[in-house]
């Protein structure tokens, strides 16, 4: 593949120096193509067999699973992310534009299928709830107005420290501040049918928050799926993975899968490198024998959640913030079931199912956190739009239901929670496929804490509560280590794939403006259509 240089990019600021990356998610490698294109020295460390963290697959018997995020959101960042670098998505992967963008099946018996064109959602509202089709216009217009001011003001530019937020640009956006109220209050402005609301609202469990604990500025996920559109990359989001892996090597990182990080050792001598990165070095089915290894760099970029890099990887009694991590709202975590199907299975690509009532299940994750007796879920069958995904005569399908994390969940738990959700999916749905299963695979509380270290077992990260937004999450910078930083879902701006792309983008500035003293590589920041 032959590109052009790009001359704006052409500068060098972070010559000469050697950066580890921990974790190649989407931050990471977003994080690890930004410093090269600087000109640092960069290399990735994962401890798993193929780059993605939680973005992971599952490739067997014929069957192409993604284990982790499954819906392509918001495409002009990923857009945005490789034009930087003077390539095209284009380059790499193909798009499919979802339609319709998904179902919802109620449990009192109702279905729903989401157009993706605005007259088609237009006539779905108003089927709900007299005048509700006009009303969504005005709704979808707020939501793009939050959309367009939360991106140009708050997430594009860099605004992870207090003082970022001392500039025009956020001293004009005062209108934003009736969206601080509680998102099911603010839309219930919008709509009194029930349904609609939870159509408007579904999307806060990608930011891993509720209805009832997300200030309304997140209406602008409305904007994201029935304005923007849901595609489906052709090989699934591995093949966005593949993709900026790709990227990250044509640029010069250095990827090293199936080697953990077991220490980072911080350096007090000012003649050598700052850190010491300790790594044990494994096969590629993760079975062998690990080889300790070690080596030096001038910074380190985290990827992994940062309670684990400070309790686990950092020298005991370097950063104490148990309590601040203690204190935190985590977002969810999920049971989650990889099946392969023989046969038919009668779901859209993206299906949603709901109580009528959703908010104890709501209350289980976040008040008084239990096993749902009445869960929400999402089932996925990429193999309707993607014959790459399952074998001929098959169907690949993907269940998610959200859970509270921390959790117990013991095999005899996870097997009765299975049972109860298949059994919900048959009388509900109408579809019931446990005969027809040729290979099955699950994930749960406990294997988010073991595979990813993530506290509590969070499928996520930590929630977008209004105390954990913005500024207000955890900095880039590690708080007491010079040359230490974060990257990826549990920082600015946040959760989401296109999150933690701009997430590697700005910890890159970060790392720029420590390394030279100034802001030498700015944010690409669209002009404002709100100024």
């Amino acid at each position: 593949m032959s590109h052009k240089p790009d001359p704006d990019h052409a500068a060098e600021p972070l010559a000469g120096e050697s950066i580890a990356l921990v974790g190649a998610g989407f931050g990471g490698l977003s994080a690890a193509s930004y410093l090269a294109d600087a000109g640092a020295d960069v290399t990735v460390f994962e401890r798993n067999e193929h780059p993605g963290g939680y973005a992971g697959r599952i490739e067997r018997d014929g069957f192409r699973i993604d284990t982790g995020p499954s819906w392509y959101l918001m495409p002009e960042v990923f857009d945005r992310f490789f034009e930087h670098f003077g390539r095209s998505t284009d380059d790499y992967y193909d798009l499919i534009e979802l339609d319709p963008l998904y179902e919802v099946i109620w449990k009192d018996g109702d279905r729903a299928s989401m157009p993706a064109d605005r007259e088609g959602q237009k006539a779905l509202f108003e089927s709900y709830e007299s005048g509700a089709g006009e009303v969504l216009d005005e709704y979808l217009a707020d939501a793009a107005e939050a959309y367009e001011l939360g991106m140009d003001r708050f997430v594009y530019p860099s605004r992870s420290r207090l003082r970022d937020m001392v500039d025009t640009d956020v001293l004009r956006s005062g209108r934003a501040l009736p969206k601080l109220r509680e998102m099911d209050d603010y839309v219930g402005d919008y709509f009194d049918s029930e349904k609609l609301r939870q159509i408007a609202e579904y999307k806060l469990v990608f930011l891993g928050g509720s209805p009832y604990n997300t200030p309304a500025i997140y209406t602008l996920m409305s904007h994201v799926d029935m304005n923007l559109g849901v595609y489906h990359p052709v090989g699934g989001i591995a093949s966005v993975v593949d993709a900026m892996a790709d990227l990250a090597r044509e640029l010069g990182v250095s990827i090293r899968t199936s080697e953990p990080v077991t220490a980072i050792e911080p350096s007090v001598a000012a003649s050598v490198p700052k850190f010491t990165v300790e790594t044990e070095r494994r096969g590629g089915d993760g079975d062998s024998a690990a080889t300790p290894s070690s080596d030096r760099f001038d910074r380190v970029v985290a990827n992994a959640p940062p309670p684990h890099v400070e309790r686990d990887l950092l020298p005991a009694g370097t950063v104490d913030r148990e309590s601040y991590w203690e204190s935190r709202t985590y977002a969810p975590s999920a049971y989650l079931a990889y099946l392969g199907v023989e046969g038919d299975v009668d779901l859209d690509h993206h299906t949603l199912v709901f109580p009528t009532d959703w908010r104890p299940h709501f209350d289980d994750i976040f008040d008084e956190p239990a096993w749902p007796d009445d869960p929400a879920y999402y089932v996925h069958v990429p193999s309707k739009t993607d014959p790459e995904a399952a074998p001929d005569g098959h169907e690949a399908v993907f269940l998610l239901v959200p859970l509270a994390a921390g959790l117990e969940d013991d095999p005899e738990t996870r097997e009765r929670f299975r049972d109860l959700v298949f059994d919900d999916l048959a009388e509900h749905a109408g579809v019931d496929f446990r005969d027809r299963i040729v290979f099955e695979e699950t994930a749960c509380v406990s294997d988010f804490r073991q595979r990813f270290n993530a506290p509590r077992g969070t499928a996520l990260a930590l929630s977008h509560t209004l105390g954990q937004t913005g500024p207000l999450r955890p900095a880039h910078r590690a708080p007491g280590v010079d040359g230490l930083y974060y990257v990826g879902a549990y920082t600015n701006p946040g959760i989401g794939m296109p999150m933690c792309l701009l997430s590697g983008e700005h910890v890159a500035e970060a790392v720029v403006e420590d390394a030279t003293g100034g802001g030498v590589l700015p944010s690409v920041v669209p002009t404002s259509t709100l100024r």
